[in-house]
C-alpha cells in the first residue's frame, strides 16, 4: 500500500506544481480551458479523486498526515480559484500579486505536507521489511 501512496504523493507535487504555470498563462492571456469553479473542487484533480476515493483505508484517513493534507489541497484548490477568477476578470496585477504570495505560499505549505508525509511512509514501509 505505501508505494501506491508514495506514487500517488509524487504525482500530486508534479501536478499542482503546474499550477502555477497554468495561472500565470491565465494570467497574460486573459483566458482559461478549466473554469474556476472546477479548480476550486478539490475533489477533481488526479490526486484529490485518489484522496477522497476508496483506497485509503479509515485508519490512514483519521491520521494527522491525511487530514493535513487534506486540508491544505482544499485552501490550494481555493486560492487557484480566486487566482483564475481575477486573471478571466482583468485584474492582472491583482491576480499576479495573489499568485506570487498566496498562492505561492499555500503551494509551498502542500508540497511539504505531502513532502513529510512520504517521508513517513518510506520510514513506516522501511521499519515494516
Amino acid at each position: 500500500m505505501s508505494t501506491s501512496f508514495i506514487k500517488e504523493i509524487n504525482d500530486a507535487v508534479g501536478a499542482h506544481g503546474m499550477w502555477k504555470l497554468k495561472l500565470r498563462t491565465a494570467i497574460s492571456a486573459g483566458k482559461s480551458d478549466v473554469e474556476p469553479a472546477t479548480v476550486r473542487c478539490d475533489d477533481r484533480c488526479g490526486f484529490g479523486r485518489w484522496l477522497y476515493g476508496s483506497t485509503i483505508d479509515n485508519q490512514t484517513r483519521a491520521g494527522k498526515p491525511y487530514q493535513v493534507v487534506r486540508r491544505l489541497h482544499a485552501e490550494f484548490h481555493q486560492t487557484a480559484a480566486t487566482v483564475l477568477e481575477d486573471a478571466l476578470a482583468g485584474r492582472k496585477q491583482q491576480a499576479s500579486e495573489r499568485l506570487d504570495g498566496e498562492f505561492r505560499e499555500r503551494s509551498e505549505k502542500l508540497v511539504r505536507a505531502l513532502t513529510k508525509w512520504k517521508g513517513e511512509l518510506q520510514n513506516s514501509t522501511m521499519l515494516s521489511h
